[in-house]
């Protein structure tokens, strides 16, 4: 995530390749290198974003969801979606210095969101809430919060996403409870039915 590297990587091709990794059988310990490479690469980058999208790279990243054995992949490609989609609300919501009014142009070009809900990101991601780990759920629903507000139609007509919250919302009020009955007043369960909450409210 060096400006400078980041820079040359791109000059150099180097984005074209990682996406003909990801795009190709590779071993998945290949694709997982790729996939750390790629991140560091688009990271507050918003010029290597743009190629990114051009390249048909989110068609890239949704092609291992279709992938047998990638399952790994999938959050590590959720969470990049989502820094990606924060870094440009949290710039556009900042204190904006000349440099920072720049970079916000830049941002501006990047349409990251409308090419994730035309390819219907919505239910990719919204899917993995189904998977039994806490760490991956937590950060499906950070991103379901997100995209709330442009994949709301399509989450409203969702039967299987109510299904799943619903089921959700009942595991973690009894984890949170049990939490609370330990003398953990702000734990880890309950700030995930808060955001469990948050969306059925939202829906």
């Amino acid at each position: 995530s060096n400006p400078k590297v980041q820079i040359e990587a791109i000059e150099g091709g180097a984005l074209q390749k990682l996406l003909v990794i990801l795009a190709t059988e590779q071993p998945l310990a290949v694709k997982k290198k790729a996939l750390f490479a790629l991140s560091s690469m688009l990271r507050h980058f918003p010029c290597a974003q743009q190629q990114f999208l051009k390249m048909g790279g989110l068609q890239v990243l949704r092609s291992l969801f279709r992938q047998k054995g990638m399952e790994t992949l999938h959050v590590r490609v959720v969470t990049l979606l989502y820094d990606l989609i924060m870094e440009k609300m949290l710039l556009e919501d900042s204190q904006h210095g000349d440099q920072v009014e720049e970079k916000i142009q830049q941002y501006r070009q990047v349409k990251l969101v409308p090419a994730v809900v035309e390819q219907d990101w919505c239910v990719v991601v919204s899917n993995l809430l189904a998977v039994p780990e806490h760490d991956t759920r937590e950060k499906v629903l950070k991103m379901v919060g997100v995209l709330m507000a442009f994949c709301k139609e399509r989450y409203r007509g969702d039967q299987a996403l109510g299904t799943t919250l619903s089921l959700l919302r009942s595991e973690y009020e009894e984890l949170a409870a049990e939490e609370q009955r330990e003398g953990d007043k702000d734990g880890y369960f309950k700030e995930l039915l808060g955001s469990v909450n948050t969306i059925i409210q939202e829906l």
